[in-house]
């Protein structure tokens, strides 16, 4: 790029450097295993101070494999101590914390700043869902920290064993992993199954591993659910999806984020990648930081581009969620017609009801259709016909001939 250090010293300056992607990551790890280039963590430096080492899922690609620093480690405790306080933890709380933890950030994030806030946890890794109902039961965390998907699965669970997950002590549900708050239906359908309010993180592996998004006490206050991006240690943009050339406040575009507080991984510019609105104004909770309004509903990986009509994977959550009286596993498969070549999307529901099977599919469809703009075909299956999703969804199998 012919630049020097020196060249980039103010916030304006950052648009001299090119937006970074996951595909140049990707490409960069493969090209030089095991981490890559992407990294100021090198061998003697991870011998002298190395924390722990992370990966990406790697459901866009080969996972990325970034190794942190114990001075990385103090900036997320911090970071998300002070997050957790603004979504209202304190020591009178309890955290359950179903989560096997894993090469995968977010946890680990959370359990440091719960120990620098003096919150008492109860672990729930290797547990399955019938002993986490008892813990629940019997200790009354007043937090559970899991992903959207688990807290409906453990919901019915408890209704199951004859428990109501809205009589126990759980206040809030720490949720990751998939949108909550940004979905309408999924929101309110988990929050009025355990009386409850649902709070989010937000980040990635590569460049804002600790809360670089959170919700504050009026993030559901409004219209439109929010969260504030935390600016004194990560500088937040939006870009155009196409041109990847910033966009105003007020226009909606992928998140790109510049990180201030990272020894072994420091990022200049790294493409998030969810749709997001961001929104300077002052927020009634008394926090400056700026706000991701409608959170993040979609990330330009998971787009679905069908007969040339491009929808995300939330928008069917959050026509299926509207629908009354469906189970809580969906599936969405995508198919490719030998017959006229067109692709065929077909959800897949659940429902009680065996002589509603007609009404049922009909009303989907409509659901579907307003929410994306595109025709799917709709099978009405029994209860329990779906696998229970425990851990983070894969709702969308895409078999279509990609030859």
């Amino acid at each position: 790029m012919g630049l020097a250090p020196t060249d980039i010293r103010t916030v304006d300056d950052l648009t001299k450097w090119p937006v970074v992607d996951k595909a140049e990551m990707t490409a960069d790890a493969e090209a030089h295993p095991p981490f890559g280039t992407y990294t100021t963590m090198s061998d003697e430096l991870w011998r002298q101070r190395g924390w722990m080492m992370f990966s990406t899922s790697g459901t866009t690609g080969t996972p990325r494999v970034f190794r942190y620093s114990q001075i990385d480690r103090q900036h997320w405790e911090w970071s998300n101590a002070r997050a957790l306080t603004a979504m209202g933890f304190s020591p009178a709380d309890t955290v359950f914390m179903m989560t096997g933890y894993g090469p995968h950030v977010w946890a680990w994030g959370v359990q440091y700043a719960l120990a620098r806030l003096g919150i008492g946890v109860i672990p729930g890794g290797g547990m399955d869902g019938r002993m986490r109902a008892s813990i629940i039961e019997r200790f009354r965390p007043t937090v559970l920290l899991c992903t959207p998907s688990y807290a409906l699965y453990l919901g019915r669970l408890l209704q199951e064993l004859g428990l109501d997950p809205a009589a126990t002590a759980v206040e809030r549900l720490f949720l990751a992993g998939e949108p909550a708050n940004a979905i309408p239906s999924t929101r309110n359908r988990i929050q009025d199954l355990w009386s409850a309010r649902i709070v989010e993180f937000y980040g990635c592996t590569e460049a804002a591993p600790q809360a670089g998004g959170y919700s504050c006490p009026e993030s559901q206050a409004g219209p439109q659910p929010f969260a504030h991006l935390m600016e004194d240690v990560q500088i937040w943009e939006t870009v155009d999806a196409e041109s990847l050339q910033p966009v105003a406040p007020g226009t909606r575009g992928l998140t790109v984020c510049t990180n201030i507080s990272s020894e072994s991984s420091p990022q200049l510019r790294f493409l998030v990648g969810d749709y997001t609105t961001l929104d300077t104004s002052p927020c009634a909770c008394g926090r400056n930081h700026v706000r991701a309004m409608g959170c993040f509903a979609g990330r330009a990986d998971d787009l679905i581009n069908l007969r040339g009509i491009k929808f995300f994977p939330t928008q069917v959550d959050q026509a299926v969620r509207s629908v009354p009286d469906l189970g809580d596993e969906f599936q969405v498969v995508l198919t490719s017609r030998d017959a006229d070549g067109m692709d065929v999307m077909t959800v897949l529901v659940e429902h009680p009801g065996p002589d509603k099977v007609d009404e049922i599919a009909v009303a989907v469809a409509a659901a579907v259709r307003t929410q994306c703009e595109i025709r799917a075909d709709v099978q009405v299956l029994p209860p329990d016909t779906l696998p229970k999703t425990e851990f983070k969804a894969k709702r969308v199998r895409d078999e279509r001939d990609k030859g």
